[in-house]
Order: structure tokens, then sequence, then C-alpha cells
């Protein structure tokens, strides 16, 4: 069985942690899997009772962070998630409120008079004021943190910053107590937001629901009737503005236009709409007025397909994720067993009991590793984004790791480094028989097909052969060539026992292909083309296009096991082709990717789809990789370095437990904003 439900209001990464791991071990559920970013929990099992599986799941999220809680999942509309955002603030207002307060009573009684001593009031009436503003912003973590101790829940943010201070408190360092607590509680609050604002920017990127769809009243005269979206069935007529956004997939039946693609396909290039057209929903219709015919209601359209493949993909997660969720089991109790360390052996041997403690306490504030379990998901979210911009699906944080590491891709060469659309490639004339192309032709008096050789017909009274080297032995025709041709497929033609000429014709490359493979090249990417063809015409497009090496003269049943052997050869491959005839080879690769318009074979059979025909997408999905594991890498050695430098800087007796709220919130705010540097990448 399958599930997915909503927690709502779950915004701390590391409880997020704690309750999916805690979700895993429930004996009816096989896998469970919760985004932070969507707030999805996805869930395979075995359970009977849905209510009482929702029951269960709300009580491990009680346990562990208050407030959550665990609702269906229903998509909103895309106006309701413009309108709302992904999640409601919790409290937001009474936080802000007490923030404001409290930051008021601190810059008055402690900042303003460090430079105007003149205002300083006597400690009888300052401590108090102090006293007032720490519980104003203490009270919720306090609360938290005692109402987790009673459940066993130690290691958390609340717990750590409740000891940290009284702790401060304790000392005799209660300014700096309640300057700790607020400029956490003000990190705390930017984080959530900028938090926030990077999953509505992602999700705003890549979600291409309309808002509302205009309906062809066909029984009121054509009267336009707007509705919302969902409520249009298959069949229905709907309007679409210049300028619009077309709303559903359906066939152009009235007007003309030119249709932006690129949202879609990441096909800069408008296209050619007139009656008959079939149109994907989320391309915009550029110049004229048209009306179409509703093919897929909006669950079945691509723009809700695309939103689907999104986020299954942020529900699969890779392995440096899984690792730092791992990590971060260990590091907090390692640091909190520290920070105990620091403040008792030092000061046994020294006695300065204040100093080793107040360091000890700077450790508590650090020792939180929402920095790393929040940047990883969101780097990784935000590379899959960009990927659907440029029309390119993902299934999954995993497949964007084993792209960054491909060093050989294997490209099935009909249809994917060429159009497969076979064309008239040259004509090759004898004599003056042909001297122009767009002659009239008459129709023959006669014509009988031999199989397997070509065609015989009388124009003009004289017989002429259209066919293969046999047809031209059959009829002793003199003078044709004795070489194939070096590409494509060649029709001889002869009018008696005359050899005319020979038409080639043949499916050629791409017109980017070429620079496509450059770019492959160029990140160092061994590309081999595999093919049926003769070794001679695969040749040719392979020294056309600059692919390294050649595999013709393949069966179907073939590619896997030299995709296999590629792989031997040169390491991990990915395999592209059609995405419905090469399923065993695209599941065989280490990474499989399919060329097309997104049909459900394709996406079902890849891990990689391309929605537009282009190789230019394979190059720009590999270096989308790398980039995107570097930042994910970049935030954990950045996280872990501030911590490390400061936890170090503090026993030097340098670092104070201002730079250590830095450390935790302000480390994770960074983070955040490098992780979201991937949407914007061209």
């Amino acid at each position: 069985m399958e599930e997915t439900l909503l927690l709502k209001d779950l915004n701390c990464p590391n409880c997020a942690a704690k309750i999916e791991d805690r979700i895993r071990k429930m004996d009816v559920v096989e896998t469970a899997n919760f985004t932070l970013a969507t707030h999805q929990l996805k869930l395979t099992g075995s359970w009977e009772d849905r209510e009482a599986l929702k029951r269960d799941i709300q009580d491990i999220c009680d346990a562990i962070e208050e407030g959550v809680t665990v609702a269906d999942y229903e998509r909103k509309s895309k106006a309701a998630m413009d309108d709302h955002g992904p999640d409601q603030d919790r409290g937001g207002d009474a936080v802000t409120i007490a923030v404001i307060v409290a930051g008021l009573l601190f810059m008055i009684y402690d900042v303003l008079s460090s430079f105007v001593p003149s205002i300083s009031l006597p400690e009888s009436i300052e401590t108090p004021i102090y006293y007032v503003a720490y519980i104003l912003l203490a009270f919720p973590v306090l609360r938290i943190a005692g109402r987790n101790i009673l459940k066993g829940q130690v290691f958390d943010e609340n717990f750590l910053m409740s000891i940290a201070t009284l702790g401060a408190i304790a000392i005799d360092a209660l300014p700096e107590a309640v300057g700790v607590i607020l400029f956490y509680r003000i990190g705390e609050f930017f984080e959530e937001k900028a938090t926030d604002r990077s999953r509505t920017e992602i999700m705003n990127a890549v979600d291409m629901r309309p808002q509302e769809v205009r309906v062809v009243d066909t029984d009121c005269g054509g009267e336009i009737v707007v509705m919302a979206p969902e409520k249009v069935e298959v069949g229905w007529t709907i309007e679409v503005r210049p300028g619009d956004l077309i709303p559903l997939d359906g066939t152009v039946l009235e007007g003309e236009t030119r249709v932006n693609t690129a949202p879609v396909t990441g096909e800069p290039v408008p296209v050619r709409a007139v009656p008959g057209t079939q149109l994907m929903s989320g391309c915009i219709n550029e110049s004229g007025r048209i009306t179409m015919r509703v093919d897929k209601v909006l669950e079945e359209s691509m723009v809700t397909k695309i939103l689907d493949a999104v986020e299954n993909a942020a529900s699969s997660k890779p392995k440096i994720d899984r690792f730092i969720t791992r990590f971060a089991r260990v590091y907090t109790p390692i640091v909190v067993f520290l920070a105990l360390a620091v403040a008792i052996i030092p000061s046994l041997i020294t006695g300065e009991w204040h100093k080793w403690i107040y360091t000890a306490l700077t450790f508590l504030v650090i020792s939180c590793p929402c920095a790393l379990v929040l940047s990883v998901p969101l780097a990784f979210f935000s590379g899959i984004g960009n990927a659907s911009k440029h029309g390119i699906l993902l299934k999954g944080g995993r497949v964007i790791e084993a792209l960054a590491n491909v060093k050989a891709v294997a490209l099935d060469k009909t249809g994917t480094i060429t159009s497969g659309e076979f064309k008239v490639h040259s004509v090759e004339t004898v004599g003056s028989h042909v001297s122009s192309r767009g002659l009239t032709v008459e129709p023959s008096d006669f014509v009988q097909e031999l199989a397997g050789e070509g065609m015989v017909g009388m124009a003009d009274g004289q017989q002429v052969l259209i066919g293969n080297r046999r047809l031209m032995e059959r009829y002793n025709v003199q003078g044709y060539p004795t070489e194939a041709a070096a590409y494509g497929t060649e029709v001889l033609v002869a009018e008696g026992n005359v050899y005319l000429g020979r038409i080639i014709i043949a499916d050629e490359a791409r017109p980017d292909s070429a620079e496509a493979i450059a770019d492959l090249n160029g990140q160092d990417i061994k590309t081999v083309m595999l093919t049926g063809d003769a070794e001679a015409s695969a040749n040719y497009i392979a020294k056309e296009t600059g692919v390294s090496a050649v595999r013709a003269q393949l069966l179907p049943q073939d590619k896997l096991s030299v995709v296999q052997d590629i792989r031997s050869e040169y390491g991990p491959t990915m395999f592209v082709g059609d995405g419905i005839n090469d399923a065993p080879v695209l599941a065989g690769a280490d990474v499989g990717g399919a060329m097309g318009s997104g049909a459900d074979a394709a996406i079902e059979a890849a891990d990689v789809v391309f929605m537009r025909p282009s190789l230019t997408a394979i190059a720009h999905i590999l270096d989308l990789s790398k980039a995107t594991l570097r930042v994910a890498w970049q935030n954990v050695v950045f996280a872990i370095a501030v911590k490390i430098l400061i936890m170090a800087l503090g026993l030097m007796g340098y670092a104070s437990m201002w730079w250590a709220v830095f450390g935790d919130t302000g480390v994770s705010i960074l983070c955040i904003l490098n992780s979201v540097r991937i949407l914007r990448r061209n």
C-alpha cells in the first residue's frame, strides 16, 4: 500500500529526521520519506486502518515536535498556493511581538547604555528588566525543552539553548543570556522565512498549473465561462488568448498562433500551431487567439505530471543526505559530552570554573545540526527545480548523484543523435539526364513492385527502374556504382538498362548534435554511439557530430551488454534512447535517459526524461548535477568548519556565545541562500 500525508508546520529539519526515523520503525511501515521542502510524507506498508495509522504518526510527531499536524495530502490549487504559501506561519504574530518587545528592552537597557552611560539604571531595576526580556523570549523554548525531557527527547535545539542560557545566568552573565536567546529567536525567525521563501520559489518555478480556464459554452452561443481548472472535463472547448498559458492538454480547433514551449521543454524557438495541432499544458500562447478541445483533465495534463515528477524526485534522498542524517544523530551528543568535559576537566586543573563553563556553554549553542540537515536536501531540491525549468525531469536526488559521477554517455543514434526522420540526403546523377530538381513528373502507365528489390514502371513508353542493386542486376543495368554510398540508404534509378543515378535517403543529425557532443567532450565525458546501421553509415554520423566511439550493427538485445562493456572500459555510464523500445538498457545503465515529449512509457522507463529532443539537455543536466553536488558539499564543509572554528576559538578564549549563535542560525541562513543559487543557474 502507498500513502501520502502532509505533516503541517514541521519546520525543524533535525526534528523532521527524528520523526521520519521513528515512523520508519513502525511495524506496518516499510518505507517512509519526509520531504521538508514540500512537507509531504510518502509511505509504503501494510496497514489495515488508515485512520489508526494517522493517529500513530500524530503521536510520534507530538512526542518530538510540538504543533505538528498530520493531515491528508490534498494538492492546493495554484491560486491557494500563491495566496497562502506551503504553510501558515506557526504563531508568527505572537513570536514577532515577543521578539520585538524583548528586543527593545534588551537594546534600551544594554546596548544603548554601553554608548550612553548616563541612561544606565540601578541594578535593582535593570536586573528585573533583563529577566522579563529573558522570560518573554525563552519561555516557549524552555516549555518545549521541559516537555521533551519528560518524553525522553533530550538532545534537541530547545534543550541545548535552554541549558546554555540558564547556565549563562548561573555564572552571572544575564545580559549575555538575554542577548543570545534574542538573536537565536531572530535567527530562527529568519531561518524559517528563508526556508519558506526558498520552498515557494522552487515550487513556483515548476508549478505551471493554471489558476483559471476560459471555457466556451457552446450551448449558450459561445459565451465564455471562467472556472477552476480542476472542474473542466475532457471534450470541452476552451479559449486561449494571446499571452495566456495553455491550461490543459488539448488539440487546436480554431485559430493559428505561435506557441512558446520553453516552460515545458526548454526549447527557446516558438512552434506554429494550427487546427489539429496537439498542445501541452504549461506552454504559452504567444500571438493569436485559439480554441482547443480538452484532451486530458488537469490531473492527467502535462503541468501536473511535471509537478508530480518534481515532488516524487524530492522524496528520493541521495546518499549524502542519508549520510548527514546519520551524522547529525551522533554529532549533537558528541558535542554535548565534549562541552561537559570542557566544563569540568580544565576547571579542575586550573580552577577557572567561570571561564570553562562559559566555553562549554558556547559548545552547547553550536551543537545543533540544523544547518547540516536542512541545506543538503534544499540544494538537491533546487537542482531538481532547475532541471524541470529546462524541460528535464529527474527521478530523485539519487539520480543527481549518479549523473555527477558519469564518465561516459552511450547514445542511441536514431531519434537521439539524429532526428529519426528520413529525408533525401543527396542526389547523384550521370550525364545530362537530370539537370535540376522540381521537374514535373508524369504518372506511370504500369507499376510493379518486386519484394526486396524495388519497383518497375513505364513512363512515356520507357521502362523505369527504381530500387537496389539486385534490381539493377535482374535487368542487366550497366554502369551503376560498385561501392555503396558512404552514408544512408541508396535508391538506384535506371531507364531501360541505362543507369541514371541514385538518390541517397538518410536520417540526418540534429542541428545541435555536434554542439552538444562538443560540450560533453569538453566535460571530459566519453561519447559512444550505438546503432544497428552498417559501420560506414555509423562512422559518417560519428565524424559529422564528433562522437568519440561507435558500436555499429547492433541488434536491440546487444545494447545492454555493450553498455556494460562501456562501463567496464570508461566508468559509470549513462544511456540515452527513446525510452520506449530501450527499456532494458535504460534500466541496466547507471543512469537511463529518455528523449521524448514526456510519454508515460518514457517517464516510467528512464531515470531522466528530456522533454525536448535535443542533446544539449544532456550536457546541461550533467553539468547541473556536478554543480548541485558541489553546492551540497560546500554547505556541509562550511557548516562543520565554522562550528569547529568557533569551538576552537572558544577553547582559546576568543569566541563568545554570540559567535556560537552565528555558527548555528547564521550558518543555516547562508547555506539556504547558497542552495537556492542552483535554481537560478542558466
